[in-house]
This record gives C-alpha cells, structure tokens and sequence, in this order.
C-alpha cells in the first residue's frame, strides 16, 4: 500500500472476539463475528483495510460499495435471526477515515450502498437490538454516518488518534479558506469545529470517553475494561428510548447545542402547525 492504513479497527476486533476474519462469501474488509460480550451473544462489525481489495478507492479501510453492502448484510441477518427472542446486541468498531471517492463508486451509487447501512442499523436499534458504537480510531465524513451514528450508545477513546468528523482538517481549512493555524484557533473558541475528541465529547453525542493506554496494543486489562464498558452501554441502551433522543436531552447537548434544539423546536411547531 502507498500510504499508512490503521490497524485499530482489526486489533479491536480481536481483542473482543477472538477473530480477525471474514465470515463466508464477504469481502475481507469487511470483519464480522458472533461473540461472548458479558453473558450474552453479541454481533460485531468492522470495516479494516484490505490492499486487495476489490475497488482500488477502497483498499485503506474506507466505507464503499461492498462495504456498505456486506454491514447492512450482516445486521440484517442477525435481525432475521433473532426475530422470535431475545436481540443480541450489535457491535459497531470503527475506524476508517472516509467513505471510497471514486468514479466507479459514484457510477454504482454508494449512496445507496451506505444508505442500506444506515437503514440496516436504524431498523436493528428501533427493533430492539441495543447497537452499540465504540470508536477506537478515525471516523471522517460518510464513516460515521454509515457505521456508527444510528447506534444507541457511542463510546469513544479518549485518545489523541481518535477523531470524529464531517471532514478532514486539511479539507476543513480549504473549505474555509484558512490556513490550517486559523482553523485551529478557531476550533478552540467552536467546539463543533474541533478535531479533538475531548471537544466533541463536549457537544453531548456520546456516551463515553474511554482511557486505553495503547490502543494499538492494548493489555489484558483494557480489554476487560472496554468489555465492561460495552456491557454496561448495552444495559443503558435497554433501559431507555429506542429512538436517539438521549443526544438531544443530555446534559452537553443542553449546553452546548442550543441553537440546533431552537431550530429542531421551531421546525417541529411549523410541522405542527401544517
């Protein structure tokens, strides 16, 4: 490969299951796997680079075509699986740093593959799986979005490679036609601005930050902690709503997105009204 793709999302993923493959017949960027999370069968998913990929676009861990596809796949099935008892919960790692540019991607529509992700996990939570998000690493403009924000808990390391996105600095800065200094400056006055995870913590979306000592080589320790932890998202996850009002009512979202609840509430009455 020509440029540096993070083992994060694989080294996670065996951590927790004890895996680090495909299941049959999907793409190997694509990791999947049952596995014992505290008492119960949990699913979990990882989208990893593979350098033989398919799509070229999509050879460094980015979200594309097969991506999307093999996800809502994958949830899908335990959804089916799991229709008449109890529903496992669903385990979104992620790390990836976008969804795959490319001409071939947009031809065959990767909005319509990232789309039947998205609608995979909201299907998943609103049926009563409780899906679970733990972001170990980068999640960039379409990655969350399609792997990650339809869960009803997001957790997070509190770690300095962690970054939670619309887009990538460099991008962020032509956007805004400033210098990478002035974006920064001003990342420290607008939270939502930031690329530091401590920042976006602030804006009241997740639901904790999680202290690993390497997370590229975690010890036996960590592990059981971040396990502990995603037992006990999935236990909060139960007890409440099965939409995501929770990021709307918590204290930072309180706080720190004022103005967004005034737009949600004036829309809402316009709605209302019509």
């Amino acid at each position: 490969m020509t440029e540096h793709a993070s083992v994060r999302g694989t080294v996670w993923f065996r951590a927790l299951t004890g895996q680090a493959s495909s299941m049959p017949g999907d793409p190997k960027s694509v990791l999947a796997a049952d596995s014992l999370l505290g008492k119960e069968q949990a699913r979990f998913l990882c989208v990893v680079p593979d350098a033989n990929a398919r799509f070229p676009c999509a050879r460094h861990g980015e979200i594309g075509l097969e991506e999307g596809y093999t996800l809502a796949a994958r949830v899908r099935e335990a959804m089916q699986q799991d229709k008449n008892k109890t529903k496992r919960p669903i385990v979104a790692i992620v790390d990836a740093k976008s969804q795959a540019y490319g001409r071939r991607e947009e031809t065959a529509a990767i909005f319509l593959a990232c789309a039947a992700a998205i609608d995979a996990y909201g299907s998943a939570r609103l049926a009563g799986h409780p899906v679970i998000a733990l972001i170990v690493g980068q999640a960039i403009s379409g990655v969350p979005l399609t792997h990650g924000y339809q869960a009803n808990r997001i957790l997070a390391f509190d770690d300095d490679g962690v970054v939670i996105h619309a887009m990538h600095k460099a991008a962020a800065a032509r956007i805004t036609r400033r210098s990478l200094e002035e974006l920064e400056q001003l990342a420290k006055k607008i939270a939502p601005m930031s690329y530091d995870i401590r920042d976006y913590a602030k804006l009241g979306l997740l639901y904790k930050l999680l202290h690993v000592e390497n997370p590229e080589k975690p010890s036996e320790q960590d592990i059981r902690n971040v396990q502990d932890e995603l037992v006990g998202a999935v236990a909060d996850a139960r007890r409440g709503s099965v939409d995501l009002r929770n990021r709307l009512e918590s204290k930072g979202a309180l706080e720190m997105r004022k103005a967004s609840l005034l737009v949600r509430s004036r829309l809402e009455a316009q709605w209302l009204e019509n």
